[in-house]
Parts: C-alpha cells; sequence; structure tokens
C-alpha cells in the first residue's frame, strides 16, 4: 500500500464521519417540527396521549378551528398585521442600510470600525430594559396599538443588524467597477442601483430574510403595545393557552400556519442566503 493512500483513506472516513453527523443533527432539529406537523393532523384527544399516538387517525378540525370556522376569532387581521410590520420594516431597514453600509465599506468614513461598534452595543441593552419608555411614549403619543408603531421599533431594532452585516458583504464589491462608473459620468444614486445592488444582491437578500423572521417573531413588544388592532400572528398564537387548558392539536396547527411564511421565504431565498453569507464570510 502506498504511503499516499492512507491519507486518502483517513480522509474520506473523516469526510463519511462529518457527513453522518451532519444528518443525524439535521434529523434531530427536524423531529420537532414532524412532530408538530403530525399533531396538527390529529384530534385533541389522541394529540393529548403520552406518548403520543403516531397511528392515530388525521383530521383537520385543528385547522379548522384555528381559521374561525367553528365560531371562533379569525386569524387573518393577526396574519395580515404581521406580513405589513415584517415587510414595511424589512424595506425601511434596507433602503436605511444600504447607503450607511456602503459609507462604512466602500467609501469608508473615520475611525468606521467605531461606528460599526456603536451600531452593535445598541443591540447590547436587554429588550426589556426599554419596554417602560417606549410603552409610555406610545401611551402619551396615541400610538398604542397601532401597527406602524411596530413597524418603527422593528425598524430601529434589525437596523444595526443589518448594517454590520451589508457592510461586510459591501465590501466584496470591486473598487474598480464604481471607480469606472464614476469616470462616465455616473452619479452616487445611479451606482447604488445599478452597479453596488446587483453585485451585492446576495448579501441584500441574506440581510432582508434574517430581518423579515426577526420581525415576524417578535412577540415582546407586539403583546404589550397592541390590542385588537394591530395585534400580530405570535401575539393571536399566545391566546390559545387558557385557563381551561393548553389545546395541543389547535396550537401545533396554528404554529405550522404561521411558520410557514418564514419556511416559504427560506426556502425561496435559500441560494442567495447561502450565497450572501458566503460572501460576507470570505475575505
Amino acid at each position: 500500500m502506498s504511503a499516499t493512500a492512507v491519507p486518502v483513506r483517513s480522509r474520506r472516513t473523516r469526510g463519511a464521519g462529518l457527513g453522518l453527523i451532519a444528518w443525524l443533527a439535521g434529523i434531530v432539529f427536524f423531529l420537532p417540527i414532524a412532530w408538530m406537523a403530525l399533531t396538527s393532523f390529529h384530534s385533541e384527544s389522541d394529540a393529548a396521549t403520552n406518548p403520543p399516538s403516531f397511528a392515530a387517525s388525521l383530521t383537520l378540525d385543528g385547522y379548522r378551528e384555528f381559521f374561525g370556522t367553528g365560531g371562533g376569532a379569525s386569524p387573518w387581521p393577526a396574519l395580515i398585521n404581521s406580513a405589513v410590520a415584517s415587510v414595511a420594516s424589512t424595506l425601511f431597514v434596507l433602503l436605511l442600510a444600504f447607503p450607511a453600509a456602503y459609507a462604512l465599506s466602500i467609501r469608508p468614513v473615520k475611525k468606521w470600525t467605531d461606528v460599526l461598534f456603536f451600531f452593535l452595543s445598541t443591540k447590547m441593552l436587554p429588550v426589556v430594559a426599554g419596554l417602560l419608555p417606549i410603552y409610555l411614549f406610545a401611551k402619551n403619543t396615541g400610538m398604542l396599538d397601532n401597527i406602524w408603531l411596530l413597524v418603527i421599533l422593528y425598524t430601529s431594532m434589525n437596523l444595526p443588524i443589518a448594517v454590520w452585516m451589508m457592510q461586510s458583504f459591501l465590501a466584496e464589491v470591486p473598487v474598480a467597477v464604481i471607480e469606472a462608473a464614476q469616470i462616465d459620468g455616473a452619479r452616487l444614486p445611479t451606482i447604488l442601483s445599478r452597479i453596488v445592488a446587483p453585485i451585492s444582491a446576495p448579501g441584500i437578500a441574506a440581510t432582508a430574510l434574517i430581518c423579515f423572521i426577526f420581525s415576524w417573531n417578535e412577540l415582546l413588544f407586539a403583546r404589550v403595545l397592541t390590542g385588537v388592532v394591530a395585534e400580530t400572528a405570535p401575539v393571536f398564537l399566545t391566546g390559545f393557552i387558557t385557563s381551561q387548558g393548553l389545546f395541543l392539536a389547535k396550537v401545533c396547527a396554528a404554529s405550522l400556519v404561521i411558520s410557514l411564511p418564514v419556511l416559504a421565504a427560506g426556502f425561496a431565498a435559500q441560494d442567495k442566503l447561502v450565497q450572501g453569507l458566503s460572501l460576507g464570510a470570505v475575505k
């Protein structure tokens, strides 16, 4: 046996072992989701059994109750509120973070590392510490139970992370391309929209997806600052936990439906998400 055969076989064995570990980790993370999906198709009596009955008959009663066909509250206003707050705040974040990241990467300002640290330091304050001042401000300005208050909050909460991520992505844009466009007479808006944005599209998509997920899943501010008009999907989901008990099948059905927009967005943007995260990581 040659001397090179042993290292090759060792690398193959190591690769197979890492692949097996990755598959096991994926199965471990997937099993709770699969259990939740299966439970959502069971009746409440079958869902309450311990251990769960995998051979129980399937039914759509949990989904019918979630969508209000049985006389309960309709989830559509909450879903629409979540969509409006998440999409609008993500668009505002991109509009604000893109030029800021351009200034910190391609045309760096003085002490740009200190600026980035300042952006990141705003995330060090616990969210609950700012809850009371924000509540008092919303109450005194008449913004309680207003969906646009959540849009403003989600924009301010996600903006530091977006600037930090996009600065790393835009740093990979070749400066020679921008200088060539400037020689041809292109102004800054044209450079940003027609040159920098297409090149950094994977990074922008990755940033947008993460901001959308953070906004869609946010619960604390939505729970405290909204009531009936601006109630979001996570707040609507907490309403299923009542003094009468926990209706597991209905909760699983609601959780699956509320998770679908995030899963769909992640699946649709998975290629650009991988490219964007890789772009920001490779220097």
